[in-house]
């Protein structure tokens, strides 16, 4: 059955800032991360920027039917670089690479997260940033993911791999949570949301979270399993059942600010 679109609201709390501290690390294919590849220390990031802005530190995005259409588990081969899917990217109509080939199936970013990732590129969002967390099943769904990343366009000549990379040290990946290969899990709660505070050091009720919840509720699970113990909050998630949407974008994006503006 499908799923009506739904946010979870609360209040907001305000970190100290600190700055990253760099060291070099290595990830394993298909997702596992053996170290760190930016370490940013215990002290939360400075969010200063986002706060005077109105708009979330991190904007998280799953992957599998809500940044794009296709299930990574479904398809068995990585995308074809050699024929991409060519057409209108911007409302200008100026043409990039809007579909990427896996076998016979073609992965195409929802409306939504195609806004969503051209505003962020365009710097509408004053101090965000932006992560992914999927639960892909099997390597392969990984490897296969991470291939889309590197292929499909947000702008013209810009990845949605370069976007997400937006704002972040040169050669960080802390900020893809990709896989449930250990020392990732199913469970987004327990492995992908951590590492994402431990890599960006970002709390997480200054996220802001979407997924389409069809395999599970992971919005629950997060805003419930990931708060902050200083404010007792998690990040504001938002269930995209039909994929990510404008209107779903739009709607986290206010809730974020309801919930900051409470506080």
């Amino acid at each position: 059955a499908v799923m009506s679109a739904a946010v979870s609201v609360c209040g907001a709390f305000v970190a100290h800032p600190a700055r990253p501290r760099a060291t070099s690390g290595r990830r394993v294919r298909g997702g596992a991360r053996v170290r760190s590849s930016v370490v940013m220390a215990s002290s939360a990031a400075d969010t200063s920027v986002a706060d005077e802005a109105r708009v979330p530190a991190l904007a998280v995005f799953d992957l599998d039917a809500c940044l794009w259409n296709q299930e990574m588990f479904q398809l068995r081969v990585l995308v074809d670089r050699e024929n991409p899917v060519m057409g209108p990217l911007t409302p200008g109509g100026d043409v990039g690479v809007v579909g990427a080939r896996s076998g016979g199936d073609i992965i195409k970013l929802h409306p939504g997260a195609l806004h969503a990732l051209q505003r962020f590129h365009a710097g509408d969002y004053p101090g965000m940033r932006c992560a992914a967390a999927s639960s892909a099943d099997t390597p392969l769904a990984v490897s296969i993911g991470r291939s889309a990343l590197d292929l499909l366009e947000v702008v013209p000549g810009v990845t949605v791999r370069e976007v997400l990379a937006m704002g972040f040290p040169e050669g960080f990946e802390g900020n893809l949570q990709i896989g449930r290969t250990p020392p990732l899990s199913s469970n987004k709660a327990q492995t992908h949301f951590p590492f994402l505070k431990r890599e960006t050091a970002i709390p997480f009720d200054k996220m802001l979270f979407f997924d389409d919840c069809n395999w599970g509720d992971h919005c629950a699970a997060v805003a419930n399993g990931c708060r902050e113990k200083a404010s007792g909050l998690g990040p504001v998630t938002v269930r995209t059942p039909r994929g990510l949407q404008v209107a779903d974008w739009e709607e986290g994006l206010e809730a974020y600010r309801r919930r900051r503006d409470a506080a």
